[in-house]
């Protein structure tokens, strides 16, 4: 599998450059004849020359606007502000040359050097509009109308391979087994399977080699519609892995958020419920990088409920949810079933933590074959996965990926 990045439908290019473009130009236009008119004494009489002056400069910026758009020049600010000046420049002068031969001037040497001094002169000010607003403007709107074809528009897992020290991950409140590296490579590729048979389209994130745990990739990022939160690693040999992480879920358009030390936050401490995040106090995840994440998702529409967790390791090795938002988990790895709305418990640990692949459809471990018995009667259907190798290392099966709705 390769990493690959968005692909834009091609109405959705054309609509969000063309709406980029246009409004680039209208501000760049309306800033420089507002200016000119405000310096030449704000007569009324001189408004209508001043638009019409730069009305040629602001056509071409318009079509070069929305050009640099449809190449992704707006996909980012620190791309839009050279790109929208660059435009600016170019629309600026060859517009202006029309300009003058549509006046029936002569493009003699003197046409030149008034060309060359009108870029640092008058046409300064619409350079400047223009790169400012391709760089706040114009990245919002093709955000708005070309970003949102991104992920959230499709259903994507993102995985990552297991690194060669697979088995020297960290484990807590486990005894350390040995790992079979070959085993828990197939085991991987069997969870994959089970997810692109179910219709994820599987994001492969570069392995991170060096770093045992970085398979369990859903620690690193929490995903809230079209905002990805990088996390903190509450492990410090974690540090390293969020940044391949990142690239990723930015190369699907989403807006990225970051918890930031002293605040430490695993995603498989957070638990999302509907419109309630429950996020697991644990020895991973603080009271700042919850308090972080608070903030972060609050004005999105999420209530954020920390939840105590002292007997495993994060909060989704001992509940999950079931798709009509049912709280299922394992007693004993809980501190307080209370806080949850809805709770059922199931007989096994490994029975506690479950992917939702569609409304229907819930995919658990291999190892806990009474709780899957217990679903399938409560009308869902169970696909189980041995993912024995990562349990060995406290891990489960909504580690292994993180799922972008």
């Amino acid at each position: 599998m390769a990493y690959p990045t968005l692909t834009l439908s091609p109405a959705r290019r054309v609509g969000g450059a063309l709406a980029a473009g246009a409004v680039v130009a209208v501000i760049a236009h309306a800033v420089t004849v507002f200016v000119f008119f405000v310096s030449s004494g704000a007569d009324p009489a001189n408004f209508a020359t001043l638009s019409e002056f730069f009305q040629m400069g602001s056509l071409l910026g318009f079509v070069l606007l929305a050009l640099a758009a449809a190449l992704e020049a707006f996909r980012w600010w620190y791309v839009a502000l050279p790109a929208g000046a660059l435009a600016a420049v170019l629309a600026a002068y060859f517009g202006t040359m029309l300009s003058l031969v549509g006046q029936g001037n002569t493009l003699d040497q003197a046409a030149f050097a008034y060309l060359a001094n009108s870029l640092v002169g008058p046409n300064l000010v619409f350079t400047v509009a223009a790169a400012v607003a391709s760089a706040t403007a114009g990245v919002a709107i093709w955000r708005r109308i070309a970003g949102s074809s991104a992920a959230s528009e499709r259903r994507i897992a993102l995985v990552r391979l297991p690194a060669s020290n697979l088995a020297e991950g960290e484990i807590t409140h486990i005894e350390r087994l040995p790992v079979n590296a070959e085993l828990a490579d197939q085991q991987w590729e069997q969870y994959v399977a089970a997810l692109d048979a179910h219709g994820w389209e599987v994001v492969e994130v570069p392995v991170a080699e060096g770093h045992a745990d970085s398979v369990f990739i859903e620690d690193t990022v929490v995903i809230f519609g079209t905002t990805a939160v990088i996390g903190s690693p509450g492990a410090a040999s974690r540090i390293g892995e969020t940044d391949a992480v990142e690239s990723a879920v930015r190369g699907l358009r989403l807006k990225v958020s970051r918890i930031q030390q002293p605040g430490t936050l695993d995603g498989g401490d957070v638990l999302k419920v509907g419109r309630t995040v429950y996020v697991g106090s644990s020895g991973r995840t603080n009271a700042e990088g919850i308090r972080q994440l608070r903030g972060i998702v609050s004005p999105l529409g999420y209530t954020v409920v920390a939840v105590p967790m002292t007997k495993a390791l994060h909060l989704k090795t001992a509940v999950t949810a079931l798709p009509d938002g049912t709280v299922i988990g394992f007693e004993p790895f809980i501190d307080d079933t209370g806080l949850f709305e809805r709770f059922l418990a199931v007989p096994e640990a490994e029975g506690a933590a479950v992917v939702v692949l569609d409304e229907g459809t819930v995919l658990m471990s291999a190892a806990a074959p009474k709780t899957a018995e217990l679903l399938t009667r409560l009308g869902y259907d169970v696909v189980t996965v041995s993912i024995g190798e990562f349990e060995k290392l406290e891990g489960c099966v909504t580690c292994l990926s993180v799922r972008v709705r």
